[in-house]
């Protein structure tokens, strides 16, 4: 055999070592999935909350901010806010995140420039034709999100007031049970007149109509930017929660395979080691037979 004990005994051992580090990873990314889907499961209802308090306003201001806002031209340079992972051992996560990015803003005619949550997606995106604009460090924990969300507001806020920025995208991965996650847009801005219509639409859970106290105009603007806020937070969330069922699913692969390896190698160990002990048999048998006819 090519292989002999000693050399099967080191590659046993250096995968036994590497079986240690994923299942550390393994336990890390399932410890650490759970805040990020509860997270996410709340915000579904808090964001549902938002959207009906922006309707009881629509609905109700006779000329409402939104309004005012479809004056504006509804085209114009685009930011795109791209959230992927910081590190690796996610599978497809962030490759599959920029293909669909491309295919997304691809045929939109207008200047485009991609903000990026994440060193990881950002690599992938330097070998499109978009122009990288912000990046951002990804957030660590649920608590990392608000001040990440805030930046990325501010940033969007000065642009627009620059008319640097007229439309802005958001891009993320977003869990789903059937493969663990799929990518999601949402057009953050412009809260143009289509938007204001989708939203009017929704209808009201209850047969109690909603009234707005103490001026709808103020009370409209704290839900609008309320909508902002939790829109980015959820995605990053979700993107987060994504992240991490994805290594979960990524260190099972590799566990699975570490293994059947594992198994493989001590097969063959016993193997060379019981051949061994033939040929000493063999040879204490043949001495015994040669020391008997002497």
């Amino acid at each position: 055999m090519s292989d002999t004990s000693a050399s099967l005994s080191r590659k046993i051992g250096t995968a036994g070592d590497l079986q240690s580090v994923v299942r550390t990873m393994k336990a890390v990314a399932a410890s650490s999935i759970t805040q990020y889907e509860r997270a996410v499961a709340a915000l579904d209802d808090y964001y549902r909350t938002v959207q009906l308090g922006l309707v009881a306003c629509l609905r109700e201001i006779e000329r409402p901010v939104a309004q005012a806002q479809a004056q504006h031209k509804e085209t114009g340079p685009i930011a795109a806010v791209v959230f992927g992972s910081d590190q690796g051992l996610v599978g497809q996560f962030n490759d599959l995140m920029a293909d669909f990015v491309v295919k997304t803003l691809g045929n939109l005619p207008e200047e485009k420039s991609v903000w990026t949550v994440g060193e990881r997606v950002r690599s992938r995106l330097t070998e499109t034709d978009f122009r990288l604009g912000k990046n951002f460090i990804l957030p660590g924990s649920i608590g990392a999100i608000t001040p990440l969300v805030g930046q990325i507001l501010i940033e969007i806020e000065t642009l627009r007031e620059k008319g640097e920025i007229t439309q802005v995208y958001v891009f993320h991965n977003s869990p789903n049970a059937g493969a663990i996650y799929s990518p999601a847009c949402q057009r953050l801005l412009p809260l143009d007149e289509v938007w204001r219509r989708e939203l009017t639409a929704m209808a009201w859970p209850t047969k109690n109509l909603p009234e707005v106290m103490n001026g709808g105009a103020a009370t409209l603007l704290a839900f609008v930017r309320e909508y902002l806020f939790v829109s980015l937070f959820r995605a990053c969330a979700e993107s987060l929660a994504s992240e991490n069922a994805s290594r979960l699913a990524a260190m099972q692969r590799a566990e699975k395979n570490i293994d059947e390896l594992l198994e493989d190698l001590n097969r063959s160990f016993h193997r060379l080691r019981q051949s061994g002990i033939d040929e000493e048999l063999f040879d204490v048998i043949a001495g015994f037979e040669a020391l008997t006819k002497g």
